[in-house]
C-alpha cells in the first residue's frame, strides 16, 4: 500500500472519533508527519482527549497520559532518582513522559515550575535528572490540551513553552449533523474500541523523509522570506516571526502539500498552515489572528 493511501485511511479512521473536524484532524496529521508537537486549546468536552486516544489506537505505539494539576511537581512528569539499599546506589525511575505519544492533559492547570519540565523533552528529546541525561523514546510526540485562560485555576504558558508547539489548534463545537451522530453513539469515545492500528512509526518516519525532500521553488522561498521580514517591522507585531518558526512554517506547508498528493509546495499550502503554525508564537499589538491575517494580505502571492 502506498504511504499516501495509508495516511488517508488514518485520517478517515480518526474521523470516527471526531466527526465534522476534518481541518483539526488534518492539522494533527501535519504535526505528526513533521515531528512536531501540538497544542489543542478549547473548552472541556469537545473531544480533545478523545482525539489523542484515537491517534494512539490508530498507531502501533505506546501511550502515556499526564493529568496536570496545580500541585504537580517536575518529578511527577520526568521521573525521580531513588536510592536502592541493596545495590547501594541511586536508580532512575522513569516518569510518564517516557512514551512515544504523551498526552499532556490540561497543561495550563499546572504551575510554571511543572510546565517547565516539558521544555527540554520537547526541544531535545531528552530529560536531565541530577547529573544524568536520559533519552526519550523516538519519535516523541506531545499532544497537549489547554483550557481557555478565563477558566479558574489556569496558568498561562510562557512564550518559550508555546514556541515548542509546532501548531496550536482549536476544535470548537460540532455542527448539527456531527452532534446528532455523536448523540447516537455513531462517533466519539464509543467508537474507540472499534479502531485498529493502521500504521507504524516506521511508516511515519518514511513519510516524513519523503515530505522533507519535497522541492520548494525559489519564487515560493522568496514569498516566505518576504512574509518573515515584514513580520519584524513592528507595524503589526510587537514580536515578529522567529527563524525557527519560519522553518516550521515551511515544514508544515510541505506536509500539507504531500497530504493533498502534490509533488510541490504552493503559496496555498503556506496560507493553509499560516495561522495554526505561527499565531501562538508572536506578540501582536491587538488581536493576534487578525494581525497575522493582515500581514498575510500585505505580500503579493507569486504567480
Amino acid at each position: 500500500m502506498q504511504l499516501s493511501t495509508l495516511m488517508q485511511q488514518l485520517e478517515e479512521q480518526l474521523s470516527l472519533a471526531l466527526a465534522g473536524k476534518k481541518d483539526a484532524i488534518r492539522q494533527l496529521m501535519i504535526c505528526l508527519l513533521s515531528h512536531g508537537h501540538i497544542l489543542i486549546e478549547d473548552v472541556p468536552g469537545v473531544g480533545k482527549t478523545t482525539l489523542a486516544h484515537a491517534l494512539t489506537a490508530s498507531l502501533h505505539s505506546d501511550f502515556g497520559r499526564i493529568q496536570f494539576t496545580a500541585d504537580m511537581l517536575p518529578a511527577d512528569i520526568i521521573g525521580v532518582e531513588i536510592f536502592d539499599p541493596i545495590e547501594r546506589r541511586f536508580s532512575f525511575h522513569e516518569g510518564p513522559i517516557f512514551h512515544h505519544i504523551v498526552l499532556a492533559d490540561e497543561i495550563n492547570r499546572a504551575t510554571p515550575k511543572a510546565q517547565s519540565a516539558l521544555l527540554e523533552a520537547m526541544a531535545e528529546g531528552q530529560v536531565s535528572i541530577e547529573r544524568d541525561t536520559h533519552a526519550l523514546p523516538q519519535p516523541f510526540f506531545v499532544m497537549a490540551t489547554q483550557n481557555p485562560l478565563e477558566q479558574l485555576g489556569t496558568f498561562p504558558l510562557p512564550e518559550s513553552q508555546l514556541d515548542r508547539f509546532f501548531m496550536r489548534i482549536s476544535l470548537g463545537y460540532p455542527d448539527r449533523e456531527a452532534e446528532r451522530r455523536l448523540l447516537m453513539g455513531l462517533v466519539g469515545h464509543e467508537q474507540l474500541k472499534h479502531l485498529k492500528a493502521l500504521a507504524t512509526w516506521d511508516d511515519i518516519q518514511q513519510a516524513h523523509q519523503i515530505i522533507e525532500a519535497l522541492p520548494v521553488a525559489d519564487v515560493l522561498m522568496d514569498y516566505v522570506l518576504a512574509l518573515l521580514t515584514l513580520s519584524r517591522n513592528r507595524k503589526w507585531l510587537q514580536q515578529g516571526i522567529s527563524p525557527r518558526a519560519g522553518q516550521d512554517l515551511l515544514r508544515a506547508a510541505k506536509a500539507h502539500a504531500w497530504l493533498n498528493r502534490q509533488d510541490y509546495v504552493s503559496a496555498w499550502d503556506i496560507q493553509a498552515v499560516w495561522q495554526p503554525c505561527l499565531t501562538h508564537r508572536i506578540v501582536a499589538h491587538g488581536d493576534a489572528s487578525a494581525a497575522m491575517q493582515t500581514l498575510l494580505e500585505q505580500v503579493p502571492v507569486p504567480a
